[in-house]
């Protein structure tokens, strides 16, 4: 069975790691559908802790001999503020509190440990003299579940705790089915996000490294399509046992959705994660999948995130391990990709059918990216970005500091949250915009955001100049630039096939582009003779519109000329 055996050696347990009950809570969870309990069956005494609150220190030592004779784990707190202090410490599975104490009552207690998010529910018993029954009603208003009248008889108690564990039992039965995934037995998507979020803030408060992977069944619907939904359910329980017996025990393994499963590694870098993905292909396709007379083995796709500095949300985690799936299987699926590899712009090559390697030649992102004239700074508000937007025309502009260097990137969807009230347009967006977006160097080859942006949902990247935006390459960019490359790298067979005047042609694109160009300086001329309002919007609006446009004149009349950027043309030499 792979451990992670090298990796133990570089980052060892700690009990900070995560409190003791969790832990075994996410071991017993991940054993598989065959080890859940039926409902009817009731837990040993053994299996629950119990934690006694009296400030009587006889009542507490008496108390605790019976219980531990009963087979129950038993501690002890002198007061309701101790009590509270175990109970997030390690929490308890009964409470058994006096009703009158100093400092707080039992009343009080029971209300104090119904606030607390604990990861089971505590059941509390209250030992009272005052039987009246409208104390009874406070206690019960107040998160009490049973009473026991004083004097204190063992058989009673005894009896009454039998009562409390058939409940938890029940409880807890009920919660592991809940948190599980009826077919293949692991965790769910939710039950998953609750120890994401746990582990999260561990890995942030200890510096401790903390990776995700999101793995994905290759032609998963053909086996559904050919074979039915039931062989496809056997390869989704197969590929559960085989992932569970891949992982260590610390590890969060959950059914994401579908064909998708998704594991969280605690104590786990990036790249030792991707060692993991490796075996794990590996063993998995040396897997064999019988239905009647056909075997099949089966790969998949699998993509890694590691959490760093700059990701901010859990689910943010997970997303970028999700990106980077799709770039593993844009990419030819059955493999495996870092998160780091798209993001920092290393090469992931296409299938050669999909390559056209020849248009790629000595193009840079500052060639093909559409100039920024003016960003936003993070110190204006809602109002005043909401009216940049509309008078620009753009639905999203990247977000500066007073040095002028990428902070952020705020879109009319994130400006939604604010609208609605009259304080919301008095925020800056400092408050609303996403401070994690892609980013590239301008001298980067246009060949990496190409594929980058083939792979994920990511519409559009910042082009960057020592940190400060000076452009932005979408898809829209993209196909403008390559489809005026396109036609004037066609041969001349083709040319003529599509054009009976390749060189009329050339012209009538230039002289259209021209046109709107002239299009929108007449527009702007008409709105400076008006005395419009916020006159610097329009401007910046009408000559991004226009520097669109002269961009995509300067690719069409370069290459149009049969000569490749950044040669010995003219232009070429212009562009530098």
């Amino acid at each position: 069975m792979c451990r992670f055996a090298d990796e133990r050696q570089e980052h060892q347990p700690d009990c900070d790691h995560a409190p003791r009950a969790e832990r075994d809570f996410a071991k017993q969870l991940a054993m598989g559908t065959e080890n859940i309990p039926s409902p009817i069956v009731t837990a040993s005494p053994a299996t629950f802790r119990v934690l006694i609150v009296d400030d009587d220190p006889l009542i507490l030592r008496l108390l605790e001999r019976w219980l531990t004779k009963a087979g129950y784990h038993v501690s002890q707190a002198k007061d309701g503020k101790t009590a509270l202090e175990m109970t997030l410490e390690e929490p308890p599975h009964i409470v058994i509190t006096d009703w009158e104490m100093p400092g707080m009552t039992g009343p009080e207690l029971c209300h104090e440990l119904r606030l607390l998010k604990l990861p089971h529910y505590v059941y509390t018993l209250i030992l009272t003299s005052h039987n009246e029954a409208s104390n009874l009603v406070i206690g019960l208003n107040e998160g009490a579940d049973d009473f026991l009248a004083k004097p204190i008889r063992e058989p009673e108690l005894i009896a009454r705790l039998g009562a409390a564990v058939r409940i938890l039992s029940a409880h807890r039965q009920l919660q592991e089915m809940a948190q599980r995934d009826s077919l293949t037995g692991l965790l769910t998507q939710r039950t998953f996000h609750d120890f994401l979020a746990k582990e999260f803030e561990i890995s942030r408060r200890t510096k401790r490294p903390l990776s995700c992977a999101m793995v994905d069944l290759d032609f998963f619907k053909r086996i559904n399509d050919i074979h039915g939904h039931p062989a496809g359910d056997y390869v989704l329980k197969t590929t559960a046992e085989v992932l569970l017996h891949s992982c260590r025990a610390s590890d969060v393994v959950c059914r994401y959705g579908g064909e998708e499963f998704c594991i969280l590694f605690p104590d786990t870098t990036e790249a030792y994660a991707f060692r993991w993905a490796e075996r794990f292909r590996a063993e998995l396709n040396a897997v064999p999948f019988t239905f009647g007379t056909t075997t099949l083995f089966l790969t998949c796709s699998i993509g890694i995130a590691e959490l760093y500095e700059d990701t901010l949300t859990p689910e943010e985690l997970v997303d970028q391990a999700d990106q980077a799936l799709l770039c593993a299987k844009r990419a030819g699926r059955d493999r495996a990709v870092r998160y780091y590899d798209i993001t920092y712009g290393q090469d992931l090559n296409l299938d050669e059918k999909n390559r056209q390697s020849d248009l790629f030649e000595g193009v840079l992102a500052h060639h093909v990216m559409s100039p920024i004239v003016a960003p936003l700074s993070g110190e204006e508000t809602v109002d005043q970005a909401a009216e940049y937007f509309l008078r620009s025309r753009i639905s999203s502009a990247p977000v500066t500091d007073q040095e002028g260097k990428l902070v952020g990137i705020i879109s009319e969807k994130d400006l939604m949250s604010a609208i609605t009230s009259l304080e919301g347009w008095s925020r800056p967006i400092s408050e609303l915009m996403r401070p994690h977006v892609i980013t590239y160097p301008a001298d980067t080859p246009v060949r990496v955001i190409y594929e980058f942006l083939c792979r994920v949902s990511i519409r559009r990247v910042i082009i960057t100049d020592d940190s400060i935006p000076v452009g932005i390459i979408s898809r829209g960019s993209l196909l403008r630039w390559f489809r005026n490359l396109v036609l004037s790298r066609q041969n001349a067979s083709q040319q003529r096939a599509c054009l009976d005047d390749s060189t009329g042609a050339r012209l009538s694109i230039l002289k259209e582009s021209l046109a709107r160009i002239l299009t929108e300086g007449q527009r702007l001329q008409k709105t400076l003779s008006q005395d419009a309002p916020d006159i610097a919007s329009h401007v910046v609006g009408a000559a991004s519109r226009i520097q669109e446009l002269a961009t995509e004149m300067l690719a069409f009349a370069d290459t149009a000329q049969g000569e490749v950027i950044g040669g010995n043309s003219a232009l070429g030499a212009f562009w530098g």
